[in-house]
């Protein structure tokens, strides 16, 4: 953080730099242009003043000793400038300067003409004879005789002399206005630019902070919402959004790992019973099996043959649901009938419900579409449904199923009375690992078959819903689509 603020103000600095500069130069551009243009507005009848002193031409000749004393006085009065006197051409034919050095012969004649046009109203600048290729403020007006133009009077208002010793002061000016413009406006402009710096960065400073926070373990760090569309707000709602699906997931892992431990105590339990009756009934037909007649023989076998089918349910089971959970349940769709094979599995529970005296009704729609399934697996969520609705229906009670088209799809209902599914726990009845409190329900289970029943309707793109009341029925709704 403390980086980030200080690689802002040196750049801020820089640029701070950097127009100051640029600030500074515009500056001495724009005086120099003014002081020029001034020099020449308040100049710009010095030629015709001179000429009306004195004529410059004599029958059309130069009049060389007039023109000398009125150029003369006129450069005592200002030795700043330089007197030209031009042919109609431009060349040049006399001239007074400080130290005789004139290196140009001739004048360009097209900004003097501007000038006289002009009548010294606008800024022009024109050839300095002293220095070729270099331009000059100055003031000029043609010299007529009987409407007969003999030439120009020509006068450099910013001689050499006076460009040397305004640059010097120029300069000197230019380094201290350099000096205390940048200071001044570094002094100023960083200190408001720093507050502005710190005032801008503190959203991120605190979204630093929180991350911080967060990272030393306090979970439940989030950062203020900013109600703004800036960058930093949306840094600082996706870091919240990141920090709650973290959180959702630690609460998660939490809940699968109590789960698990659940599981295999659960599992323990359901394998340790099986495996011990099994066990013990195997020593005893090795120790006493000739003494054993052969109805207490079958009898011990038939024991064994069906906690062996526990063990085999239970394996099945957790192979199953880990496979659907893991993704590698491969399903096979085909068209199926629902009407027939919701009435293949009541053929399949009718015994087991009459020995219960349980009785099964039907409200199956003759107008079902076929569905879109994996005909294993639908079957398989039919029967773990089926065979929950009769472990927990009492003596003497009912089971409807229901079947009818709705929207894109069929709707299944299985529906059982008696007790029903306590409110605590119908939220995570789906859950994995599972199971109501079998000594209370006085049933025996793994708690794994409405796990496998959600990860399956799940597979197929659908839901299970459960509604219940703790004293008199349960209900499983789920769709089936048509379509794949």
């Amino acid at each position: 953080m403390k980086s980030l603020f200080l690689r802002i103000s040196l750049i801020f600095i820089l640029v701070l730099l950097i127009v100051g500069c640029s600030y500074v130069l515009i500056t001495a551009v724009t005086a120099q242009r003014y002081f020029q243009e001034t020099t020449q507005r308040l100049n710009a009848t010095v030629a015709e003043y001179m000429i009306k002193e004195v004529n410059p031409f004599v029958d059309g000749e130069v009049n060389e000793a007039a023109l000398g004393t009125i150029m003369h006085s006129m450069m005592a009065v200002n030795p700043g400038i330089e007197v030209y006197l031009l042919d109609p051409t431009g060349e040049i034919l006399s001239f007074v300067v400080l130290d005789q050095l004139v290196k140009l012969k001739r004048v360009d004649l097209a900004p003097i003409k501007e000038f006289i046009a002009a009548k010294g109203d606008g800024f022009v600048m024109g050839d300095d004879p002293r220095n070729p290729g270099e331009k000059s403020v100055f003031s000029a007006t043609a010299v007529y005789e009987e409407d007969q133009l003999l030439g120009y009077v020509y006068i450099i208002l910013a001689s050499e002399k006076y460009e040397t010793v305004a640059s010097g002061v120029l300069g000197s000016y230019w380094m201290q206005l350099t000096f205390n413009s940048i200071l001044i406006t570094l002094v100023v402009a960083l200190l408001i630019g720093l507050v502005l710096i710190a005032w801008l960065t503190r959203h991120l400073r605190t979204i630093v902070k929180t991350v911080e926070r967060f990272k030393d373990g306090d979970l439940h760090a989030r950062v203020p919402d900013y109600k703004t569309n800036s960058e930093f707000a949306v840094l600082g709602d996706t870091f919240n959004h990141m920090a709650e699906r973290i959180l959702d997931n630690i609460e998660e892992l939490k809940k699968v790992d109590s789960l698990r431990r659940e599981l295999i105590a659960n599992v323990s339990h359901d394998l340790r019973n099986p495996l011990a009756i099994i066990n013990g009934y195997i020593e005893t037909l090795q120790i006493k099996g000739d003494s054993l007649s052969s109805e207490e023989k079958e009898s011990y076998l038939k024991i064994i043959g069906n906690s062996t089918d526990k063990l085999t349910q239970l394996v099945a089971d957790l192979f199953d649901l880990s496979k659907l959970e893991s993704g590698q349940m491969h399903m096979k769709k085909e068209d199926i009938n629902v009407q027939e094979l919701l009435q293949d599995s009541c053929l399949k529970y009718e015994l087991l419900a009459k020995s219960k005296r349980i009785s099964i009704e039907t409200s199956i729609s003759p107008s079902l579409p076929m569905v879109s399934a994996d005909l294993y697996l639908l079957d398989r969520v039919i029967q773990n449904l089926l065979d929950n609705a009769v472990k927990y229906t009492p003596l003497d009670g009912e089971i409807s199923i229901e079947a009818n088209p709705k929207g894109n799809g069929v709707e299944v209902k299985i529906k059982n009375s008696g007790g029903g599914i306590p409110q605590e726990d119908l939220e995570a009845i789906f859950d994995r690992y599972y199971m109501i409190d079998k000594e209370r329900q006085g049933v025996e289970g793994t708690g794994l078959g409405l796990a496998i029943v959600k990860r399956i309707l799940e597979a197929h793109g659908s839901e299970i819903h459960i509604a219940s009341d703790s004293s008199s029925f349960t209900e499983f709704v789920f769709e089936l689509p048509v379509e794949a």
